[in-house]
């Protein structure tokens, strides 16, 4: 029992617990030690990759590991009936490697990308920078269009062009024709390797530009307002601008955009086969379609594997120089 002294009462305990001096953070139960953070296990990110990584082994890799295998052996029609396996060692690749046909191909394929990336790119950031500075109801048209274009198949949008070159009824006959160009009347557009490669060329500006404008379009929404105005009033006109503030933020997405047209233009293969199967007299196959018709047309199937894996290389030391670009870009802005 506690003792009284000097008249006065005993302590009484008030029942509001203590609190904390301002600024202190508290635990749970009031304490002030600050609030525990519950922290993710550090494999959990491996762990939600792993049905992606799954996929991509299965759909991907394992079709990669067997074209690697049949890449060395000796398999037609006979040996596909049959069930039996010929391994030919290096043969085929020593073929391929030692064969004129392969590396025109070769060249061919990598003049048709360059070309080709050139006037996507071009033209895709033209239209991305229009979008831009149009008003709301011009830019949804315009991007509706875009969109359309995109999202065809790419069979559909073949035969749309198709018709519109066609020598006798074409559409682009007839234009030509009736402005005067007579001797285009009847032309023959997949005659000749030239008219041909504009023919496929077309339509795959056609089919590409959309993703290229949409996603820079996208990019210069990203840019301040603030660094225009402050370009403006150091009295720098549309071009300095463009130079100094759009250029500089759009350089990541041009790099990226580049390196993604590389890939799908080295590997374009429904639009060139469907146009005329590589024709005429095979002067416009590129490496997908001359990988095609060796193996599957030609029932050479181990050969034509050997070529879509040396596509593949040769597509890596292409693209080598935008990886290291890349990188190097990103260990300037660390």
């Amino acid at each position: 029992m506690p003792v009284q002294t000097d008249g006065a009462p005993p302590p009484v305990r008030s029942s509001t617990p203590r609190t904390a001096p301002p600024g202190t953070r508290t635990t749970p139960t009031g304490g002030p030690h600050g609030r525990r953070q519950r922290t993710s296990p550090r494999g959990l990110p491996y762990l939600l990759l792993l049905p992606a990584l799954a996929a991509t082994a299965v759909l991907l890799g394992w079709p990669l590991v067997m074209n690697g295998l049949l890449s060395f052996q000796n398999l037609n029609m006979t040996q596909l009936i049959q069930h039996v396996t010929e391994w030919a060692g290096t043969d085929n690749y020593r073929a391929t490697l030692g064969s004129e046909d392969f590396w025109r191909v070769t060249l061919r394929s990598v003049l048709f990308t360059a070309v080709n990336v050139a006037v996507i790119m071009l033209f895709g950031t033209l239209t991305g920078l229009l979008l831009a500075r149009l008003g709301p109801r011009m830019r949804l048209l315009l991007s509706s269009g875009l969109v359309l274009a995109w999202a065809m198949p790419v069979i559909a949008a073949t035969t749309v062009y198709q018709w519109l070159f066609a020598q006798r009824f074409g559409v682009v006959n007839w234009l030509l024709d009736a402005v005067g160009l007579h001797s285009m009347a009847g032309f023959n557009w997949t005659g000749g390797q030239i008219p041909t490669f504009f023919v496929i060329s077309l339509l795959i500006v056609w089919t590409s530009v959309p993703f290229v404008a949409i996603n820079l379009y996208a990019a210069t929404t990203t840019i301040p307002r603030e660094l225009y105005e402050a370009a403006a009033l150091d009295g720098a006109n549309a071009r300095q601008s463009f130079a100094t503030v759009t250029l500089p933020f759009l350089r990541p997405f041009l790099l990226v955009t580049t390196f993604l047209e590389v890939i799908w233009i080295f590997k374009a293969f429904p639009h060139i086969f469907a146009i005329n199967e590589g024709g005429p007299d095979r002067l416009t196959e590129t490496l997908p379609v001359y990988a095609f018709v060796e193996g599957v047309g030609n029932q050479h199937y181990g050969t034509g594997a050997a070529i879509s894996v040396l596509t593949i290389v040769i597509l890596l030391g292409l693209m080598s120089y935008y990886l290291r670009a890349a990188m190097r870009q990103e260990e300037d802005e660390k």
